[in-house]
């Protein structure tokens, strides 16, 4: 009864869904991750800053892992040379983020900041304003209005070794109250506005209306409320357009994609649970057998035993039981771990059919809701079939697809969406890239778990490494409706995840070179650490399996001179027409609150630099490229 995977992410010509790979490959993945986007996550401190430590030399080996007798050469990498930091920016450039990076340290300026934005826009009128914003916070985050005018800059940064992903940083400006009455309508199924609380669903992964509104308590990460399904469309071809833009600029792009934007977020709040709940079954019989509070791969369950157990608990019958752990390689090994446990949810017809989660109590599998209408169903194929298109147009534009991370009551349906992604576009080399944010205590669990399935499968592995985007919303909202708080209890346990995940790809990419990581980071130590495992292990930045990226406008001294030492580093790039930015902008101003405050280095560097120009008669720096 339960042998194959689920429903499919492709249309054909003929308007048919069709099962792909799901259905010829077994489902398996990380099925309670939880994850988000790319700030620092701990308790005590905010973001991810630009640490104040002392710039180091990075000494890197270039050699090849299959050469013998490979020549080495050691690359001399300084976090204080100025020079090579700043040389892409004239001074005007510099001027200016030096006053946007004091402006953020000034709380009642940022408190109100979209007030006096606002206020701005009547005083001045409206070309004035934009004019003032693209002086100031609009010119220092934000590469353009279009992906025409965003060249210029792309151009620039790749001809001092810095490359882009792109991200259409538009977002709807919306009241409080607009905000939560669109969440609670998108999240919301039809059963549960006609019999709330009929259905046994968990307090996490139900809507709640004083969380409505995601972007209270959100770093960085752009938010994105569901209206209708031409809306999403709409958002697709936005993503579709960026990922054309990417390909057009540069040889080798990324594109930035949210899944919330594609459609209905119900059904991955509902799919969700459902995977959250198999991977807690699986825990339930794994400790029967001593085998709790182990590592997620180390878990594996005698098979003998399992099905004694699934027999006692009528989950099944003899036959029915016996059947489920036959097929390929699944119990051949007389145990059955994480990734086996995985590949039992059942394929069926309709995708709503698949949301059926184990009740211990009877014995049964159970539908999650009573049920779904028509449209329901519809709306979560086509979420599918959009992820699919994009995946598809980033194939044939050449360009790298990253999926952003959510909050934990979205992300396990999104990573598995997206490693389903990984497993069909994958398979030659590298085009999905999945986020795992490491401010979340199970980090680790889930980025092993997924390596050692890309290992089992034999398809490239896609990782972007980020510290997390929705701590303080996420503290709260687990506090307040009642479940544990999913993250790390300080800054220093964050770090350490961080490293410990980071450490795990590196050495995956040490042994087979198929994985590839993104080290998403401003943080000078964690870059430093990386630099350091890639010169024990001979990784050589010419491979292109180690990459590091930072955002527009900040962190520059880390960026370029990785660049021009020839290590893959990208610039996370937003753009969009500087009304529609604001949002955006209004939380580069907080986040940048937090890293001004917490380190006065970048504005050091910034200084040390004008006045290196200044004393040798370069008060007309230009860049030259």
């Amino acid at each position: 009864m339960f042998n194959k995977v689920v429903p499919a992410l492709v249309k054909s010509s003929s308007d048919k869904i069709k099962r792909i790979c799901l259905s010829q490959g077994r489902f398996r993945s990380t099925v309670a991750s939880t994850q988000g986007d790319e700030v620092e996550g701990g308790k005590e401190k905010q973001v991810d800053e630009c640490t104040v430590v002392k710039a180091v030399q990075a000494d890197i080996i270039i050699q090849s892992k299959n050469t013998t007798d490979a020549q080495t050469q050691k690359i001399e990498i300084d976090f204080d040379n100025t020079h090579e930091a700043y040389k892409s920016k004239d001074n005007i450039e510099l001027l200016r983020s030096l006053l946007v990076f004091k402006l953020c340290t000034f709380d009642f300026l940022v408190d109100k900041n979209k007030m006096l934005m606002d206020l701005s826009k009547k005083v001045f009128g409206q070309w004035l304003f934009e004019r003032l914003m693209k002086m100031t916070f609009y010119g220092q985050f934000v590469a353009g209005e279009d992906h025409n005018s965003i060249k210029p800059l792309i151009h620039k940064n790749q001809a001092f070794g810095v490359g882009s992903v792109l991200d259409y940083s538009v977002e709807e400006d919306l009241t409080q109250e607009e905000a939560e009455k669109k969440e609670m309508d998108a999240c919301v199924s039809e059963a549960e506005k006609e019999s709330p609380g009929v259905d046994h669903r968990e307090k996490k992964y139900k809507a709640h209306r004083q969380f409505g509104d995601r972007r209270g308590g959100v770093v960085s990460a752009r938010t994105y409320f569901y209206a209708d399904e031409a809306k999403c469309d709409n958002q697709m071809e936005t993503f579709l357009n960026c990922i054309k833009a990417s390909g057009g600029a540069s040889v080798d792009g990324f594109s930035a994609i949210k899944m919330t934007a594609l459609g209905r977020p119900q059904f991955l709040l509902q799919f969700s649970e459902v995977l959250v709940k198999w991977r807690r079954f699986f825990n339930l019989l794994a400790a029967q057998q001593g085998k709790s509070g182990m590592d997620a791969l180390e878990q594996k369950l005698e098979l003998e035993q399992l099905k004694e157990s699934l027999t006692k608990l009528g989950v099944g019958n003899k036959d029915d039981i016996e059947n489920w752990f036959t097929g390929e390689k699944l119990g051949s090994s007389g145990t059955i771990d994480l990734l086996d446990w995985n590949s039992l949810i059942n394929d069926r017809t309709s995708i709503s059919n698949l949301l059926v989660i184990p009740n211990v109590e009877t014995g049964q599998l159970e539908p999650l809701l009573r049920k779904f209408t028509v449209e329901e169903e519809k709306q979560m194929k086509r979420m599918l079939q959009r992820v699919d298109v994009l995946a598809k147009h980033a194939v044939e534009n050449g360009v790298r697809l990253m999926v952003d991370a959510e909050q934990t009551y979205f992300q396990p349906a999104i990573s598995r969406l997206t490693l389903e992604m990984q497993r069909i576009f994958n398979r030659e080399k590298p085009i999905i890239f999945n986020t795992y944010q490491c401010y979340l205590k199970e980090a680790y669990d889930n980025v092993s778990v997924d390596v050692e399935l890309s290992r089992r499968e034999g398809w490239y592995f896609g990782a972007k490494l980020v510290r997390g985007a929705y701590m303080y919303q996420e503290r709260s909202r687990a506090e307040e409706i009642g479940y544990e708080d999913p993250i790390n209890p300080d800054y220093e346990a964050t770090n350490r995840m961080y490293h410990k995940c980071l450490e795990f790809v590196l050495e995956e990419i040490d042994h087979n070179r198929k994985a590839n990581v993104m080290v998403a980071s401003h943080n000078e130590d964690t870059v430093k650490f990386t630099l350091e495992k890639m010169n024990q292990m001979g990784l050589s930045p010419t491979e292109n399996k180690v990459y590091f990226g930072q955002l527009l406008g900040m962190c520059d001294q880390i960026s370029f001179p990785l660049g021009q030492a020839g290590f893959p580093v990208y610039k996370y790039v937003p753009y969009g027409p500087v009304n529609e930015v604001i949002p955006y902008l209004s939380r580069r101003a907080l986040e940048n609150r937090g890293f001004m405050k917490g380190s006065q280095r970048e504005r050091s560097l910034l200084w040390k630099e004008l006045k290196r120009r200044l004393l040798n008669g370069q008060i007309l720096y230009k860049p030259v490229y």
